[in-house]
C-alpha cells in the first residue's frame, strides 16, 4: 500500500520549507507531493526543490477540504493508475494542504472511497506551528486549532523569532489544544524525516504518552534532545478545542462499550481525535480505542506488566464537550472488586 502524510499547519507556518528539507535530506525514497493551493496560481509549488525523486501534483483554486475534495479522490485515482500501469514508482506521498484547510474532511477521503482505503494507506497527519504567531492565529482564526486538535506530530518552527517566555506561553497553549501529539522543535525546517515518517498514527497501540514535553532536535548531532515543561495553569485560553482526559481504574466491559456507544453517538461530531488505553476486569490485556469522528476501532494490545499501574486514561481532543458530566458516567463504568 502508499504510504501518505498529511502536511497541515497554518499560513506561512514553513510547510514548503519543511518539505524541502525533506527532498534535500531523503534521496533514497521517490516521493510523490500533492500541493494544495486556495488561490488560482500554485506558489507553493513553484518553491519547491523538483527532482528525479519528486512527482508533483498541484490542486488549485479551492481547498481540498471542501470545494474541490472531488478533486483530492480523481488525483490519487490517476496516481494509483500511474503506478498500476508502471509509469511511474512512489515510495511515499505527501499531501500539503492550505493554510486554511480543515484537516477532518480531508482525513476521511481516505476511508470513504473503496479504492484508496484498499490501496492507499494513512500514515499520520503533521501540523505545523509558527511559534512567532500562532497565539494571534488562535485567537481570531479557529481553524489553526482545528489543525493542532487532528495532529500526530506538532513541529514548532520560527521559535528563533521568539523568545524563553513567548515559547512557553506556546507550548502550554497547544499542549492543552493536543496533549496526544508529540511536540518536535524544528529550525528552519530541519528535522529528521524518521521522526514524522513512518509512525503508523492510525494503527491501534497501546501507546498513550501525556507527559508536558517537547523534543529539540540538533542538527549537528541529527538527535533530539528532550525539553520538559511545566503547564501553566494560571493562564487561561478560550480555544474552543482541548483535550479532555478520562481517568479511572479497572473498567466493566459490558457498561464501557455502552458509555462509548453514546459518547460516539452524541458527541462524535466534536470529537476529533481520541485514543484510549483501558484497564478491564478480568482481563489481562490493554483495551485500545482511538477513533476519528464517529470512525472508532478498538483491539486488545499487549497484558498489563506488573511494574504498571492497572488505569484506565482516554483522552479526547474535542469541541465544547460537557465534560464533567462525561466524565462522571466514565468513572460509573468502573468496578470496585
Amino acid at each position: 500500500m502508499l504510504p501518505v502524510t498529511i502536511l497541515t499547519g497554518f499560513l506561512g507556518s514553513g510547510k514548503t520549507t519543511f518539505i524541502n528539507y525533506l527532498l534535500a535530506t531523503d534521496q533514497t525514497k521517490k516521493f510523490a507531493i500533492v500541493e494544495n493551493e486556495f488561490g488560482e496560481v500554485n506558489i507553493d509549488g513553484a518553491l519547491l526543490n523538483q527532482s528525479q525523486t519528486l512527482e508533483l501534483i498541484e490542486l488549485s483554486n479551492g481547498c481540498i477540504c471542501c470545494s474541490v475534495r472531488g478533486e483530492l479522490t480523481e488525483a490519487l485515482h490517476e496516481l494509483l493508475d500511474k503506478i498500476e500501469k508502471g509509469l511511474i514508482s512512489i515510495d511515499w506521498l505527501i499531501l500539503e494542504t492550505t493554510g486554511l484547510a480543515d484537516p477532518g474532511p480531508i482525513i476521511q477521503s481516505f476511508f470513504v472511497d473503496e479504492r484508496i482505503r484498499s490501496e492507499v494507506y494513512l500514515d499520520a497527519v503533521i501540523t505545523l506551528v509558527d511559534a512567532e504567531h500562532i497565539m494571534l492565529q488562535l485567537d481570531e482564526h479557529p481553524v489553526a486549532s482545528v489543525q493542532i486538535g487532528f495532529a500526530d506530530r506538532l513541529v514548532l518552527t520560527k521559535l528563533d523569532r521568539v523568545d524563553d517566555a513567548q515559547k512557553v506561553l506556546v507550548l502550554d497553549r497547544i499542549y492543552r489544544i493536543n496533549t496526544k501529539a508529540s511536540l518536535l522543535e524544528a529550525s528552519f525546517g530541519e528535522i529528521l524525516p524518521e521522526s514524522w515518517l513512518g509512525i503508523s498514527a492510525f494503527e491501534i497501540d497501546d501507546e498513550l504518552d501525556l507527559e508536558a514535553k517537547s523534543f529539540q532536535f540538533q542538527p549537528d548531532k541529527a538527535t533530539f534532545s528532550f525539553q520538559p515543561f511545566t503547564s501553566n495553569s494560571e493562564q487561561s485560553w478560550n480555544d474552543n478545542i482541548r483535550s479532555y482526559l478520562f481517568e479511572a481504574g479497572a473498567l466493566d466491559l459490558d457498561q464501557i462499550g455502552e458509555f462509548m456507544t453514546m459518547l460516539v453517538e452524541r458527541h462524535g461530531n466534536d470529537m476529533l481525535r481520541y485514543k484510549g488505553i483501558l484497564a478491564i476486569a478480568d482481563e489481562p490485556k490493554k483495551l485500545v480505542i482511538q477513533g476519528v469522528y464517529k470512525v472508532v476501532g478498538f483491539d486488545y494490545g499487549d497484558e498489563w506488566q506488573p511494574s504498571e499501574k492497572i488505569i484506565s486514561q482516554f483522552v479526547v481532543i474535542g469541541r465544547n464537550l460537557p465534560f464533567e458530566t462525561l466524565l462522571e458516567e466514565f468513572k460509573q463504568t468502573e468496578t470496585y472488586e
